[in-house]
C-alpha cells in the first residue's frame, strides 16, 4: 500500500515562495503519475499540477501557470511543488495524489487518483 506524506506548507506573505514536498513510500514513486490538488476554504478540491511517471509530461492549471513548478526526484521518491509569487487566493490545503495507471500520463481529474496524502496548509497573507 502506497503512502503519501506532504510537507512544506506554512504562512507566507503575498509575493513569497514555498516548496511543498510529497514523500512516497510503499512503492517507488516512478510507479505513479503524480498530481497536486488544493482545496480552499468553502471551495471544492481543484487541480493544480500533474507530472507523468516518466517526468516527460507536465500540466498546470491556468491559475498557477508561470508561478508554480512541479518536479519529481525518483532517487528520493519525492514529488515537489515549487510555488512562487504566491497570492492570497492560493490559500488552501494542498494535497498530493498518485495515479497508478500503467501508462505515463498527466491527468486533471480527481477520480483518476487512487492515493492521497493528508494535506498541508498553505496560507498567503495580503
Amino acid at each position: 500500500q502506497v503512502q503519501l506524506v506532504e510537507s512544506g506548507g506554512g504562512l507566507v506573505q503575498a509575493g513569497g515562495s514555498l516548496r511543498l514536498s510529497c514523500a512516497v513510500s510503499g512503492r517507488t514513486s516512478r510507479s505513479y503519475n503524480m498530481g497536486w490538488f488544493r482545496q480552499g476554504p468553502g471551495k471544492e478540491r481543484e487541480f493544480v499540477a500533474a507530472i507523468s511517471r516518466s517526468g516527460g509530461s507536465i500540466y498546470y492549471a491556468d491559475s498557477v501557470k508561470g508561478r508554480f513548478t512541479i518536479s519529481r526526484d525518483g532517487a528520493k521518491n519525492t514529488v515537489y511543488l515549487q510555488m512562487n509569487s504566491l497570492k492570497p487566493e492560493d490559500t488552501a490545503v494542498y494535497y498530493c495524489a498518485a495515479d497508478p495507471a500503467p501508462v505515463s500520463r498527466v491527468v486533471v481529474t480527481i477520480s483518476s487518483y487512487d492515493y492521497w496524502g493528508q494535506g498541508t496548509q498553505v496560507t498567503v497573507s495580503s
